[in-house]
């Protein structure tokens, strides 16, 4: 399985991406808005789950690693998890690769497969309160605000809102 777009190929996970996962759930420029640290146990345990082959009708993560074509460096994971029909998607990027644009076009490429392909047609999306960039992303995705759950998440000791974003 390949998604590609004018820039970007995305492939599912494998174990050669652990520490590309692993960098991605540490470095604090990317989880800063999203989730405290874990332990790189717990980190571990997390990315064995995603190497699961996916099916539409399995309850793991689609995982797929997103690769710049032209330099075929690995600039961070997309996918989704079907719950009920209804992908929730996740995303995330290498800070050095933030504001090129790259999450909305694995997003949208993401979207139009899984549309495509397996006629999925309802998305979610859960971004913490603050997290400017990924609101722009699910924006320009076609997502758009559903609701705002206040002080549902809390980071570095500090209480956030969730904020739910739906694409329908």
């Amino acid at each position: 399985m390949e998604i590609t777009t004018t820039r970007l190929m995305m492939t599912p996970i494998s174990q050669k991406d652990w520490p590309l996962f692993l960098q991605l759930h540490q470095e604090p420029q990317v989880i800063s808005l999203c989730f405290d640290e874990m332990d790189v146990e717990l980190v571990k345990e997390k990315f064995e789950t995603r190497l699961s082959p996916w099916t539409p009708n399995g309850d793991t993560w689609l995982c797929l690693v997103i690769t710049d074509k032209l330099s075929g460096e690995a600039i961070g994971i997309t996918g989704f998890t079907l719950v009920d029909g209804v992908a929730e998607v996740g995303y995330l990027l290498l800070p050095e690769f933030h504001g090129k644009q790259y999450g909305t076009e694995s997003l949208a490429a993401l979207v139009e497969w899984a549309t495509k392909t397996h006629q999925i047609t309802q998305y979610n999306a859960v971004v913490t309160e603050g997290n400017i960039g990924s609101e722009r992303v699910l924006i320009k995705c076609g997502f758009s605000l559903h609701n705002v759950v206040e002080n549902a998440y809390e980071i570095g000791g500090k209480w956030y809102a969730d904020h739910h974003y739906q694409r329908r």
